[in-house]
């Protein structure tokens, strides 16, 4: 009962000397814009204000000092609070505490520096967690070869992986559209820049540019990759040194009977896939579920997985949530077949109706990664040159909250996982 108080009081007064709060709510009838709270807190941090996220008390709230420059930004970005007496957040605090409760206080300590891998002149359909960080005001600095191949990943906490084709493939379009204008811009580019950082081919850069970013996880990074980036991201790294590409892709040949030599070893998340041979099927590998599934559109949900926030501390941070059912959305790689994930790595969120994997985490070194199937959570089925998403009709979105508990994950002060 001591050591129970001593935490509680040790968390108070590292807010402030001030005997209020301001909780944000993140239940699912309470608060105005979910997406805009994450960067309340984040500009918090930035301020070298005192956080707490405090893991399944009202869909995941956050705990910050009662300061008017926090009300007042609350107040212009429409984000609800409510202030907390000392004696309120005492008890709160408290109840979180208690062995009976599923719950727990994580202490956030800095704002992490984020940076986007993304080409030059991408299109406002590109990416999701870009239009999410612009909307709830994360900064963010956008990087790609050029940066990422000289070091530069060194300055920063957590990468996005753009909805990219580290294969050297260019995303497998070449069978729909070969012949559209932006493909044939979007190829010429990328040789150009391969040959200006010393390539003889677009995937030799792509799987330098892998290796790089698998280093920066290692050493203690923090990245997250959605869509295509995930998939082809692994299957670059089991490839190193194996030619996977077709004459269009690369001008010349693949190797014979390649598949016997990727080693799986190599990989983050997935094992003993399959690569799929041709070019001109917009698919990497059997990894993907999208022309597996036989989902009716109305009953395309994933399950976000239970944990018990006091002793898995990080897979309960990353599905907080106001909601346990997610709906689904769709992308060049919607979702991962279970039978293909390594057993090190563990699923965060499921569809059980197809026994998909929507939704996984994993360690690498000293590092974390998360793959987020699909394109973007408000756009089930989004084609090339369709509009982008306007977060303003979707402030409480479910599917975009998971992206931004990862942009939020490396400003925890890390305990041990128990399990």
């Amino acid at each position: 009962m001591f050591k129970k108080s001593l935490y509680i009081f040790v968390i108070l007064i590292s807010f402030s000397a001030k005997a209020n709060f301001i909780l944000l709510p993140m239940d699912d009838t309470t608060q105005k814009n979910h997406l805009k709270a994450y960067g309340i807190t984040y500009w918090a941090l930035d301020k070298q204000y005192k956080a707490s996220w405090l893991l399944n008390y009202r869909g995941g709230s956050f705990l910050l000092p009662d300061a008017p420059e926090i009300k007042k930004e609350c107040q212009i970005r429409g984000v609800s609070f409510e202030v907390l007496s000392d004696a309120e957040a005492t008890s709160i605090l408290a109840d979180i505490s208690s062995p009976s409760q599923n719950m727990e206080t994580v202490v956030l300590e800095k704002a992490p520096k984020i940076a986007v891998y993304s080409p030059p002149g991408k299109q406002p359909w590109d990416d999701a967690v870009t239009m999410v960080l612009t909307y709830a005001e994360i900064p963010f600095k956008v990087v790609y070869d050029e940066e990422v191949l000289s070091d530069q990943l060194l300055l920063y906490d957590w990468l996005h992986l753009h909805h990219e084709d580290f294969t050297g493939q260019y995303g497998k379009f070449y069978g729909a559209y070969r012949n559209a204008p932006w493909y044939i811009e979007q190829k010429k580019d990328a040789e150009a820049l391969a040959t200006k950082l010393g390539f003889a081919k677009v995937s030799q850069d792509k799987l330098a540019v892998a290796k790089k970013i698998r280093d920066f996880v290692i050493g203690g990074g923090f990245m997250f990759a959605m869509c295509s980036a995930t998939d082809s991201f692994d299957i670059a790294l089991a490839a190193d040194g194996v030619d996977i590409c077709e004459p269009m892709f690369d001008g010349d040949d693949s190797e014979s009977n390649y598949q016997s030599k990727i080693d799986y070893n190599k990989t983050f998340a997935f094992k003993n896939f399959i690569l799929d041979r041709k070019p001109d099927h917009y698919e990497f590998s059997d990894i993907d579920m999208t022309e597996k599934r036989r989902i009716p559109f109305e009953k395309d949900y994933f399950t976000l997985m239970e944990f018990s926030a006091k002793w898995d501390v990080i897979p309960s941070m990353l599905c907080q949530n106001h909601t346990q059912l997610v709906k689904g959305f769709m992308g060049q790689t919607t979702a991962f077949d279970n039978e293909l994930i390594k057993s090190s790595v563990l699923t965060l969120g499921k569809n059980e109706l197809n026994d998909e994997a929507r939704y996984i985490h994993g360690q690498k070194g000293k590092g974390f990664f998360t793959f987020y199937g699909g394109h973007d959570p408000e756009d089930y089925q989004h084609r090339v040159g369709d509009e982008p998403t306007v977060l303003d009709l979707h402030p409480n979105s479910p599917g975009f909250r998971l992206i931004l508990n990862n942009v939020l994950f490396p400003a925890a002060r890390k305990k041990p996982q128990k399990t």
